[in-house]
């Protein structure tokens, strides 16, 4: 891939410059992050039907667990598989297989005629749902600006919220007009218009020009940028890091070199506290700590339909100001957020109030506070520091990696939710998650940087120098090194 100068600006001054470059890498951003509303979709409308799915196949507690957490078992699974479709054949081809799976699965799902199958689909569903999480943010930041990384990828997490938002809005409005079966097979749709869309968009120019040679990827960022002079830019960044890498460091091996070690701490940390939080219980538990906690059915799946509207809004928030603020920042400000409202739900679950009392309109209050802090803080940092920190010819491992560990988390969550308040009590389990956010914030504070600004070529450069990590007392914010 390395050139000389000369015949790289020629390379480059040859190729065509999109007259609607910005709105091609807006439209690919946005059609590609159509995944995450389809992971939002899948796995918050079990929050809808699982009442309706335990009434029809008569379901056990147990079951209901198991219904639920199936499709992490997938996720976990797709997340770690889909590196491999990544590197081989690209971040749009794997995006393509990933909405395929969308498709079959939801068809799957909403055909099962016991619990059993109803599981296995669920697990066929969620290969789509993980692989999704780690290869859409990826190819968004590759195709990304640094200026506007954060903007793009957090499209990502705005489209989960969306999806989060629809599901709850479909399982309060459509669950006896619907049933449970068309509630799930409707998300076939858009998983179908994304497929039939990728063929049109660009592929990866940093994927490219590792696979396809500098040519080739001068004519995919030529699609997604304004300017010669940026492509010439970036493509020097490229090449310039190209030129450091060996064999050694490429795949799962990669991420096991000294110098890579404080990205993969930092990403699959902040992977973990993302899911361990405790977000995900509570958009797919709330109807049922509610209805606990004296609530009736409807107030419940209404009091879900507010959290989705909460997290809605605060990742649209976060996607909007995340490049302004910083990654790191956004953490430090809404971390302890998150840690006061658990608390306070806590304490309100504990006292167990009456319904209808000050105490009952509390604890919908403090929901929707924590995921006000939790949806605008970490939740928008998540994903998108997996997609940026590690270095290109480990990538596609580390963000499967990344993204595995996410849904790890988040199967632990969810299959553990339960039982963790039957043996602590509901109250307990809040005090535990206030934890869980209070060494979140700790973590950020000690090992993650900021990365805001900072090109994917600049990461790098920085991990490689050994200067990846925040300096106290100084700007924590990694620098370009060109």
């Amino acid at each position: 891939m390395k050139l000389d100068n000369r015949k790289t600006k020629s390379i480059i001054y040859r190729v065509k410059i999109s007259q609607n470059a910005h709105l091609v890498l807006w439209l690919a951003s946005l059609v590609s992050a159509i995944c995450g509303g389809l992971y939002g979709y899948d796995t918050g409308i079990i929050s809808g039907t699982l009442l309706l799915i335990t009434k029809d196949l008569h379901l056990t507690s147990g079951q209901e667990e198991l219904v639920t957490s199936a499709i992490l078992v997938g996720a976990v699974v797709g997340a770690l598989c889909i590196s491999w479709l990544s590197e081989r054949f690209g971040r749009r081809m794997s995006v393509m297989v990933v909405t395929a799976v969308f498709v079959v699965g939801a068809v799957a799902c909403s055909r099962a005629p016991d619990v059993t199958s109803l599981v296995i689909a669920r697990v066929f569903l969620g290969l789509a749902v993980g692989g999704a999480t780690q290869v859409v943010p990826t190819y968004i930041s590759e195709l990304a600006p640094a200026s506007k990384r954060g903007n793009l990828v957090t499209m990502f997490n705005v489209a989960i919220g969306v999806g989060i938002f629809l599901a709850n809005l479909v399982g309060f409005v459509m669950r006896d007009a619907w049933g449970w079966r068309p509630m799930i097979s409707v998300a076939a749709i858009p998983a179908a218009f994304v497929f039939v869309c990728m063929f049109f968009l660009p592929k990866s120019p940093r994927w490219t020009a590792d696979n396809e040679g500098l040519t080739s990827a001068v004519e995919q960022l030529g699609r997604v940028r304004s300017s010669h002079k940026t492509i010439h830019r970036e493509i020097r960044e490229i090449q310039k890091n190209a030129s450091d890498m060996d064999e050694t460091e490429r795949g799962w091996k990669g991420l096991m070199l000294p110098w890579a070690r404080p990205a993969v701490v930092a990403a699959l940390g902040i992977a973990f506290f993302t899911q361990a939080g405790g977000l995900e219980m509570m958009i797919y538990y709330a109807p049922t700590f509610l209805s606990d906690a004296g609530f009736g059915n409807s107030s419940a799946l209404l009091a879900s339909l507010g959290i989705a509207i909460v997290y809605l809004i605060m990742t649209l928030l976060g996607c909007i100001f995340v490049d302004r603020i910083g990654r790191r920042r956004l953490i430090l400000i809404m971390g302890p957020g998150s840690v006061i409202s658990l608390l306070g739900l806590g304490v309100m679950f504990a006292l167990h109030p009456d319904k209808g009392s000050v105490g009952s309109w509390a604890i919908i209050a403090f929901m929707l506070l924590f995921m006000m802090f939790n949806a605008g803080g970490i939740q928008v940092v998540g994903w998108l520091l997996g997609a940026e920190l590690f270095p290109l010819p480990m990538r596609a491992a580390a963000t499967s990696l990344h993204a595995a560990v996410l849904w790890g988390a988040d199967l632990l969550v969810t299959s553990t939710a339960l039982t963790l308040v039957q043996l602590v009590t509901l109250g307990g389990t809040m005090w535990i998650y206030a934890g869980v956010n209070l060494a979140s914030v700790i973590f950020v504070y000690f090992l993650v940087p900021e990365t805001a600004g900072a090109s994917l070529e600049d990461i790098e450069a920085a991990l490689r120098r050994g200067e990846f990590r925040p300096r106290r007392g100084e700007d924590p914010r990694i620098r370009s090194s060109h």
